[in-house]
């Protein structure tokens, strides 16, 4: 049997009887969902999965750097994805990884090395990762992590103790250098006023002199050329080098200060998850030369390059920090902070925060295809705005509540903040239209700050597509064309300006221009296309394309907290015959409207729903309940109720409703097409073909089999669909 040296991961839930024991269906769901993200994480970095049995993962890696990058970024992920569920019913995963010899049988991998990954896994704490002695040997001085050494464990089934060693996820006791150990001990008196200002002056003098000589590039002959440097290839994740800061003091002596930021920035930065550091003996070889940034990218394998300057004169100090696109040369963000020079070591830990929660606020916003520019003389204000934008990525009600604190922070603190205002609008809009927040006037909230953003700074891209979004749930879809076409006028490659005028398109009933808006997003951003995939699958439905709307729906990153996609989904699957899937979808819905009873969008949500499902009598109880909620919008759920009146065979109050909302929102085809049907069913066959005139003008290719499928469906669907096209055939469609 052959036999080979290879890294494995081992990985299963912590708690999953208690689980499965409190909610078979909801565990099972997650388990799903979590799964979908370890099984591309171990694709990402290159491992194969080997199998799995209920709630556990066997995966290897030809690479143990790899296998300990895909263990921390998969606890790193769920950890994030757990916030939106009730403590109770989060799903926390241990995960064990070993270096050792395996048996192969076919796909199959056996023996020690893979029992003691699994040992590990079990001596893991949930959400947590434990690491053999053999792994933390490779990683040590490859990995920016930190370990707490646990000692040798006996385990079972194991003949000898094996070292074990966590994975320190959150920061904690570094492990990794004798000198590492011994800076921090120097740093902790200097904190504790045991030395003198001068003396901790002398002492980093000889530590930065030390570190200078190791670090020096080493010497060549001018006969000989240097060798041509090949790109090294780009980590799966940010990845950013810190060049030396200059100092700009005209003062050598000051060189340990600049130096000391450097430093200290490269440590704190080495400390956040998923992030991919440069060493800080590599970065200081750039010391004192002219460098191109893409030439450093290249040679370091980093999208990011951070650089800057340190000046000091008498009591203050100045400091700029620069960070730029290595593979573009373009300047993403800058900044420049002046503080009064008193506790040196103080103002550095001070600065090295600020730069440091910045930054990283900044890169992860970067990395997910967002660029906030700085457009306030108040640093706070500006951090508040980056802090609101990451919690608003969550999709979770309580990220929405932390993002609202932030942006009405930002705009106590700066009142003419014009992007404060935009971000604070969009938290409502979300709000609302995702049952994030029980505000019952969100929608308008929202409209009222896109406004204000617009009146501080019209040539505000992302105003402008926020105030689009509105302006189609208003019903003015006029306006909201204009506001998405002035938002790709003033930031014509902005992605989020094309999956804004997506938004529009797809719910004024266009989803073929929608699509080409799609398309264009993901090509301009086409390393987060998966961004996009909630307003492909829309468009997708809206043009019968049910096969593929249900994949793109289930890979949006998003898919979990936007209640939308499990709307269109249960349309997508009664449309080709998946019943239980159907219903899986429209249970979700049901669930998260009655955690907000109190939600209009709530109700339109679950009356869409029902009547897709050939509910009618349900949808009819959910689309008056909105009204009741929103009786000052009541033509925004018209057509829901004129959907579950014909249903019900009601076809005079059907064609009130549906007339009462083209009189409000007109150009809307299925609103025609139910009009049709109502008036073949009573007889008024030239007011159907009128209707079917102006079905067909609006939307020359329509396609009666797309939207109303007789293969596929099943049940009260098929037999609903099968009525609906006779009587459309009748009044002249095809």
């Amino acid at each position: 049997m052959e036999r080979k040296l290879t890294a494995i991961l081992c990985a299963d839930v912590f708690g999953y009887s208690r689980l499965m024991g409190e909610d078979e269906k909801a565990t099972l769901y997650t388990l799903t969902f979590y799964r979908k993200i370890i099984d591309s994480l171990i694709e990402q970095h290159r491992g194969r999965f080997v199998n799995s049995a209920g709630d556990s993962v066997l995966a290897e890696f030809a690479s143990v750097v790899n296998a300990v990058e895909c263990a921390v970024e998969t606890q790193t992920a769920l950890k994030a994805e757990n916030t939106s569920l009730p403590p109770e019913r989060r799903m926390e995963f241990r995960i064990g990884v070993n270096l050792g010899d395996v048996m192969v049988d076919g796909e199959q991998i056996y023996g020690d090395g893979v029992n003691v990954a699994a040992r590990l896994e079990s001596l893991a704490d949930p959400g947590g990762i434990c690491i053999s002695h053999t792994v933390h040997d490779q990683i040590k001085n490859k990995l920016a992590l930190n370990y707490e050494d646990l000692g040798a464990q006996t385990v079972k089934n194991i003949a000898e103790p094996v070292r074990v060693l966590r994975v320190m996820l959150e920061g904690g006791i570094a492990t990794r250098t004798t000198a590492k150990a011994k800076e921090r001990s120097l740093r902790k008196h200097w904190r504790g006023g045991i030395f003198s200002l001068v003396g901790l002056a002398l002492i980093a003098a000889v530590i930065v002199f030390v570190e200078h000589l190791s670090l020096r590039p080493p010497t060549t002959t001018a006969s000989i050329p240097p060798a041509q440097k090949l790109a090294l290839p780009l980590p799966d994740m940010p990845s950013i080098a810190v060049l030396p800061l200059t100092n700009m003091s005209g003062d050598r002596e000051q060189e340990y200060f600049s130096d000391g930021i450097t430093d200290d920035l490269i440590t704190a930065l080495s400390r956040l998850p998923g992030l991919f550091v440069i060493a800080r003996t590599s970065s200081f070889t750039y010391k004192g030369k002219a460098v191109g940034l893409q030439d450093v990218g290249k040679e370091l394998g980093v999208k990011y390059v951070l650089g800057g300057g340190v000046r000091k004169a008498r009591d203050q100090v100045r400091i700029t920090v620069q960070l730029a696109d290595a593979t573009t040369g373009e300047e993403l963000w800058a900044e420049r902070y002046d503080r009064p020079l008193r506790d040196v070591f103080a103002l550095q830990d001070e600065i090295v925060r600020r730069i440091v929660t910045t930054l990283n606020l900044q890169l992860t916003l970067a990395q997910r295809g967002f660029l906030i520019p700085r457009t306030t003389d108040n640093l706070e204000a500006y951090d508040d705005v980056l802090r609101g934008a990451e919690y608003s990525l969550s999709f979770t009600k309580d990220g929405n509540a932390k993002a609202r604190q932030m942006f009405e922070k930002a705009i106590a603190l700066d009142p003419k903040y014009a992007q404060a205002y935009a971000g604070l609008g969009l938290n409502y809009f979300l709000g609302w239209i995702l049952l994030l927040s029980p505000d019952p006037n969100a929608l308008e909230r929202a409209f009222q700050l896109a406004q204000q953003a617009i009146a501080l700074d019209d040539s505000l891209s992302p105003a402008h597509s926020i105030l689009a979004a509105i302006y189609v749930q208003k019903g003015q879809y006029d306006q909201a064309v204009t506001e998405a076409q002035r938002s790709i006028a003033l930031n014509p490659n902005s992605p989020l300006g094309y999956v804004w005028l997506a938004e529009v398109m797809n719910n004024m009933a266009r989803p073929t221009e929608a699509l080409v808006a799609v398309e264009k997003a993901m090509r301009l951003d086409p390393r987060n296309r998966n961004r996009y995939l909630s307003e492909q699958g829309h468009a997708y439905t809206e043009l019968g394309r049910y096969e593929e709307a249900i994949p793109a729906f289930k890979r949006d990153p998003a898919f979990t907290n936007n209640l939308w996609d499990h709307v269109h989904l249960a349309q997508d699957y009664v449309q080709v015959g998946q019943e239980d899937a159907a219903h899986a979808a429209a249970a979700e819905v049901e669930r998260r409207v009655a955690l907000n009873p109190n939600s209009p969008p709530g109700y339109w949500a679950l009356a869409r729903v029902m009547n897709n499902m050939a509910e009618p009598a349900q949808a009819l109880v959910a689309a008056e309940k909105a009204m009741r909620l929103d009786p000052g919008n009541r033509d925004r759920y018209l057509s829901e109720e004129g959907f579950a009146y014909q249903g019900l065979g009601r076809y005079e109050d059907s064609i009130t409703a549906y007339k009462g909302f083209l009189a409000v929102r007109p150009g809307i085809v299925l609103a025609h097409v139910g009009l049709a049907v109502d008036d073949i069913e009573l007889g008024h066959d030239d007011a159907a073909r009128a209707e079917a005139a102006e079905v067909l003008r609006l939307n020359p290719q329509f396609n009666l089999e797309l939207i109303f499928r007789t293969v596929g469906p099943k049940g009260k669907v098929l037999a609903e669909n099968a009525r609906w096209s006779a009587d459309l055939r009748k009044a002249g469609l095809k």
